[in-house]
């Protein structure tokens, strides 16, 4: 009887390391699946207000990233963080985890020509407003990131001005969108080059 119990005491520890470590490993995968994200003080610094950020959430932000609208799938492996400050300045972080490298990179392509064609698309829904864009070029970081500015201006309104970086890295791709009232001009591009490398790192 005593060996018995022995023989049971063990075969129950061995299920339950064996089933320990399955969820290990599924929450490792899981993990690896899960695309990392920015913190507040990886975004350019604000001369006014520290960065504040919200919960890393599953799915698509509401409203959807500027000039993004329908090209980020709303699938389960979609994750975004909203991110804001004391004032106007403010930014978004939508990652999601694709299938396999290809379509990362086929999802990334999408992404930049809308951040391309973000000014053209926005001023020929709004006739009579002016509208500006600037291509800042590639970033060393991930399989592709590339950054670029777009200034908009309705009639009688205040001035926006939005930078976009397109990160792939692997089977995942990010869009991060930072914006305030001004002109490109006024932009805090080098920052948010660095802000582009730091999410490539994280992601």
């Amino acid at each position: 009887m005593r060996t018995r119990t022995r023989t049971l005491t063990r075969t129950a520890t061995a299920a339950a390391t064996l089933a320990l470590l399955a969820t290990t490993a599924t929450a490792t995968a899981t993990a690896a699946e899960t695309p990392g994200f920015l913190e507040a003080d990886d975004l350019p610094p604000n001369a006014s207000s520290p960065w504040h950020a919200g919960e890393v959430t599953q799915g698509l932000p509401d409203p959807e990233p500027f000039c993004m609208e329908g090209a980020v799938p709303d699938e389960s492996a979609t994750y975004h963080r909203s991110f804001g400050t004391d004032y106007d300045t403010h930014a978004v972080q939508v990652a999601v985890t694709t299938a396999s490298p290809k379509a990362a990179a086929a999802l990334a392509g999408r992404l930049e020509t809308r951040a391309a064609h973000c000014a053209a698309d926005w001023l020929r829904e709004h006739p009579g407003s002016s509208a500006s864009w600037d291509d800042y070029g590639t970033v060393d970081a991930g399989e592709s990131a590339h950054v670029w500015g777009v200034h908009t201006a309705p009639p009688e309104s205040e001035h926006g001005v939005n930078l976009f970086a397109v990160v792939s890295k692997g089977k995942k791709v990010t869009v991060v969108r930072w914006a305030e009232m001004g002109t490109l001009e006024h932009a805090p591009v080098d920052a948010f080059r660095t802000t582009t490398t730091k999410a490539a790192a994280r992601l």
